[in-house]
């Protein structure tokens, strides 16, 4: 299943042509561009090519524009050049502001160098963060009343996260109504290939570009510096980029940049920006065909025709990137810099939208080189997405009338939040199910899940006082009709409820226990205290899991290895070497421990000559008794990226199991490793 990458915002692939043009730099036009003989002097004349067709393309005029790392590189240029100057003038006593201000939603590298350089630099000076209103555009109010008080001003031309098309020809207006003197930096990275510039007839002051978000390789952008506007050089050494910009040149990425603008300036290797509002339009549709109730976050005409940022209610922007990402379908959560921090979104929060779309908001973007084949193709892929999430019961605003994935079946299901589970108990032949330790966070996919298995809630059970003082059971109360809640925790005068096996609720001191046969015990803490307390009545046995209300990253134990806790090494397998592995090991059960509707979007999944099993991580539980049994054939978890192989791993090397290992890096690795698994679309 070939992947379809849709994260261009985040970077690019390189295009063919820069990429046969860096190699024929390295190849042969190594010259060092700063040496006088033959291949020093065609170096240069390449590097000279590349700058002036920048030029033409970017409309520098007279400006500065010199080739760089990146653009942080940029940034960091422009802001120590404006701080210096400002130095100095207010060294000569003039008047400076007091303000550095910048766009809420920039990227964090321009807060940060600010910060940075006007801490090193002793300006003092403080930084403020210039609101935006619900489209994500500048406050120009705002700006208004600040503007005089501003010593340098730091914007972007479109947004990285969500795609909004800054107003740039309203900021100039209004800096030149107030007769404002402050430094202007604009972040045109998202800019390039995708809107018409003409810097010199404009008011900015500096503007950094980076090459590997239009088809450049990584490690190569530009700066330009209007004419006459101050500049320090940000390093320093032998003067070359005529003393701009010290260090020997990156030739091959000068020369990939120089392909990239030569496809740009040719007018027909990208595509136009009415051919990519079309594209944007089809992935739209597909979005709202599979994925009822989204909602976008920005509108359409005032962002780039690349970019959608949207949110799904009820679905976390995890669970949709595990889900594309099983599909193949390449998306991210936001700014790749801060993609590794599970927060919302500062961005969307600076435009105020709810906190359940800043917290869940995936970003999709498509690049100017993209084709109408690898559109249609995503979204045949992201309509089959919004069937697996459907036969997953995770859409509660359209519930379809779709069979369950058999993942659904009897058994016990851990859903997890801020360090907490839940615990959903299920019985398919009664059509009723238990939970354990509601969380208010969960009741809208608890109550979607009811609904659309057409359960019935026989208990809603603490296994301690509610943090939430029961409003989460309330919560869920409210979310359900009179048809779902059946004789709502009917325990007997013995703490026995029918349900599956039984069920039993047993007080241990300020703790409750609920014992589903003698299988599992759901507790509070997993601790000796609470099993003992359930060992000296004999109502467990040393094989019964313990399934507790706090994660803290163990799954489960059992009553034996909670009392004789296991101390094993971790087992890990290459992507490389798997396929030999497995051939060494032909009892050896692969599983896949990825969600439900992560699998059902991932079809012809097979490990060559391997027995493959479905046990999603959240029910990994309900199969470690079968696993016990046999604790030295060999187990091998995988996931997408091994973080949920890893913890299931652990959790069997705890429970005594001397044979399970877990694929590092998971299906990420595995799709670059020597063919030890298939897969097809």
């Amino acid at each position: 299943m070939k992947d379809i990458y849709l994260d261009c915002n985040a970077t690019t692939s390189v295009l063919p042509a820069a990429v046969a043009a860096a190699s024929a730099a390295m190849a042969h036009g190594y010259g060092n561009p700063s040496s006088t003989h033959g291949t020093g002097l065609q170096a240069k004349a390449m590097m000279d090519g590349v700058r002036l067709l920048a030029r033409r393309l970017l409309g520098s005029g007279e400006g500065r524009l010199m080739f760089n790392s990146g653009a942080t590189e940029g940034i960091q240029t422009a802001v120590l050049s404006a701080l210096c100057a400002l130095r100095e003038r207010r060294d000569a006593g003039q008047r400076i502001g007091s303000l550095l201000l910048y766009g809420a939603t920039e990227h964090k590298a321009v807060p940060e160098s600010l910060a940075h350089w006007n801490r090193l630099l002793g300006l003092n000076l403080t930084l403020r963060a210039l609101p935006v209103d619900t489209d994500g555009r500048h406050d120009l109010a705002v700006l208004a009343e600040l503007i005089g008080d501003a010593a340098m001003l730091c914007t972007m031309a479109a947004n990285n996260e969500t795609g909004v098309i800054s107003d740039l020809s309203a900021i100039a207006r209004l800096l030149e109504e107030r007769g404002a003197h402050a430094y202007w930096m604009v972040d045109c990275v998202q800019a390039l290939g995708k809107l018409q510039l003409n810097l010199a007839a404009t008011r900015i002051d500096y503007a950094p570009f980076s090459g590997h978000k239009l088809y450049a390789p990584k490690g190569i952008g530009m700066l330009y510096v209007r004419d006459g506007a101050p500049f320090t050089p940000l390093m320093m050494g032998g003067g070359q980029e005529t003393g701009w910009r010290s260090g020997t040149e990156n030739m091959a990425g000068i020369a990939a940049l120089g392909a990239v603008l030569a496809a740009l300036d040719d007018g027909r290797t990208f595509r136009s920006p009415a051919e990519l509002a079309q594209w944007r339009a089809r992935l739209a549709a597909s979005l709202e065909a599979a994925l009822p109730g989204i909602v976008f976050n920005v509108p359409f005409a005032l962002s780039l025709p690349t970019t959608l940022n949207f949110s799904v209610p009820g679905v976390s922007s995890k669970e949709l990137l595990d889900l594309f990402d099983a599909a193949g379908v390449r998306v991210s959560s936001g700014s790749a810099c801060s993609a590794a921090k599970a927060l919302p979104s500062y961005v969307l929060e600076a435009m105020q939208v709810p906190a359940w779309r800043a917290s869940s908001a995936i970003r999709l973007s498509f690049g100017p080189l993209t084709d109408e084949a690898t559109i249609l193709a995503a979204c045949a892929r992201i309509e089959r997405c919004g069937e697996a999430l459907r036969a997953s019961c995770l859409l509660p605003s359209a519930l379809a009338p779709l069979a369950p994935l058999s993942a659904m079946r009897d058994g016990v299901t851990a859903l997890g939040v801020d360090g907490r589970t839940t615990w959903l108990l299920t019985d398919a032949a009664s059509a009723s199910c238990v939970i354990i330790d509601p969380q208010a966070a969960l009741v809208p996919r608890l109550a979607a899940f009811v609904r659309c298995q057409g359960y019935a809630v026989r208990a809603i059970g603490h296994t301690a006082p509610a943090p939430d003082q029961g409003a989460a059971r309330l919560a869920l109360r409210e979310a359900l009709d009179a048809l779902d809640i059946e004789q709502l925790d009917a325990f007997d005068a013995q703490g026995r409820l029918a349900f599956g096996a039984g069920l039993r609720r047993i007080d241990c001191g300020d703790t409750q226990v609920y014992l589903l046969g003698n299988s599992f015990a759901f507790t509070g803490a997993l601790d000796a205290h609470v099993v003992a307390a359930l060992l000296s009545p004999d109502l467990v046995t040393p094989d019964t899991v313990l399934c507790g209300s706090r994660d803290d990253g163990g799954i489960c134990a059992t009553v034996r290895a909670a009392l004789a806790p296991q101390v094993t090494p971790a087992l890990q397998l290459e992507a490389g070497g798997l396929a030999a592995w497995l051939r060494a090991h032909p009892d050896a059960i692969v599983v896949d421990v990825r969600e439900a509707y992560e699998q059902a979007a991932c079809t012809g999944l097979g490990f060559d000559g391997a027995t493959v099993q479905r046990v999603p991580l959240s029910r990994l539980a309900g199969e470690v008794a079968g696993w016990l049994r046999e604790p030295q054939r060999a187990l091998v978890f995988f996931c997408r990226s091994g973080n949920r192989s890893a913890r299931a791993a652990a959790c069997l090397r705890r429970l005594g199991h001397g044979a399970a290992w877990q694929l590092n890096g998971g299906m990420a690795m595995a799709a670059s490793a020597p063919r030890p698994l298939s897969m097809a679309a």
